[in-house]
């Protein structure tokens, strides 16, 4: 079986055809000729296909020993895509409570007005999801690791009991990308993506991509995202299959450095509490060693003092940087409340655990020492009340 590292650089096509061209050309074309009427080439309009996007939805899909995966312009468009794919007016939605803003927004605020209802569950939980799923359910919406506070679900037993309701699965699998978790082996009917975070990992571009084995339903969500024009284009394509060869060291770099951060920052008497999966002390620790291969990049934590001890902190930061994004090579920090999640009801927000003294840390490529130093330093900010 060919290794997961070859497969992100050599998955797909090969060297172009035409000119010997090693790296895939970015086909900047809005259309294709055609040999006459009826006899439509492959390609025929970008909205639909184009051979940039579909060289990277060929390697993401072998990734996962999935089909060719669907490309989108952003992580939203790929879980909107899904929801438009699957949902009717009066379907019900069972959704982790802890999930990324935007999916909350798209829930509450644009598909329930079409007659979607959505209700959060601590997926956690099993016993709670059994209860939940009592109800007819069209879709189970995982998120695991969750945004922001990593909390996990199980998702091999999680898939068993949706199973049982007659509803489909659908993973978030943003944080840890298939090079730490395969979703789809787990039980899972749909893999979801950012591809803007780890896939192309460098800050360069957005975008999304959905993933399943299931032949039909990939097909009705092609043609969903061709009907909507929510589709990748060439050239953002083209950077995220540049930021995918690299994926799996990357991965591997990251996970290191948020151990030794999560490690250090556990031990700290200005820290209340840190989330990260591969802690012993995390409380779903044995479930992350049995489903995920790694930790990943991201280290959440509370401060002693809360939002302002938090305000000082971030201030502190110099070779973090505050930013709305994760996964990519530069180290990121975000504060939740205001940022990821401010568009979140505040009872739903804080129920979820996302309490405004939250901050999350996007761990990247930089050198271990500078990390744990600069971390140092905003923290003595805290406790001593100076900025430099």
């Amino acid at each position: 079986m060919t290794q997961y590292s070859t497969l992100a650089i050599h998955a797909g096509p090969g060297p172009d055809e035409a000119t010997g061209a090693l790296l895939t050309p970015i086909h900047q074309s809005t259309t294709f000729k055609q040999d006459g009427i009826g006899q439509d080439r492959e390609f025929t309009y970008s909205r639909t296909g184009n051979p940039t996007v579909s060289a990277l939805e060929e390697r993401l899909g072998a990734l996962e020993n999935a089909l060719p995966a669907t490309a989108y312009a952003t992580g939203m468009a790929a879980t909107t895509t899904l929801f438009l794919s699957v949902l009717r007016a009066g379907d019900r939605v069972v959704v982790s409570d802890v999930v990324y803003g935007g999916t909350v927004r798209v829930l509450q605020q644009v598909l329930h007005s079409f007659g979607v209802e959505a209700e959060f569950v601590d997926t956690a939980d099993l016993n709670q999801l059994a209860d939940a799923l009592r109800k007819p359910t069209r879709l189970l919406f995982l998120e695991t690791p969750a945004n922001p506070t990593l909390k996990l679900t199980d998702i091999e037993g999680a898939a068993k009991l949706a199973k049982a309701a007659g509803a489909l699965v659908a993973v978030d699998n943003t944080f840890l990308t298939s090079a730490l978790q395969q979703p789809l082996d787990l039980g899972a009917d749909l893999v979801v993506y950012s591809t803007t975070k780890y896939i192309e990992g460098h800050n360069s571009t957005v975008g999304g991509a959905l993933l399943t084995r299931d032949e039909e339903l990939n097909e009705r969500i092609r043609f969903v995202k061709g009907t909507a024009g929510t589709t990748q284009a060439p050239w953002e394509s083209w950077l995220t299959l540049r930021g995918l060869k690299t994926l799996p060291l990357r991965l591997e770099k990251h996970s290191q450095n948020a151990l030794h951060v999560a490690e250090y920052l556990e031990k700290h008497a200005q820290v209340a509490q840190v989330y990260y999966p591969y802690l012993p002390s995390f409380p779903q620790y044995e479930l992350a060693q049995r489903q995920q291969s790694s930790g990943g990049g991201i280290v959440s934590f509370e401060l002693n003092g809360g939002l302002e001890a938090g305000k000082q902190f971030l201030s502190g930061l110099k070779l973090f940087t505050l930013a709305e994004n994760l996964g990519a090579v530069e180290s990121l920090v975000t504060h939740p409340a205001t940022m990821t999640h401010a568009s979140v009801p505040v009872e739903q927000r804080r129920a979820a655990g996302i309490r405004d003294g939250l901050i999350r840390l996007s761990v990247g490529l930089e050198g271990e020492e500078d990390l744990i130093a600069d971390l140092d330093w905003a923290l003595k900010c805290v406790l001593g009340g100076v900025l430099s």
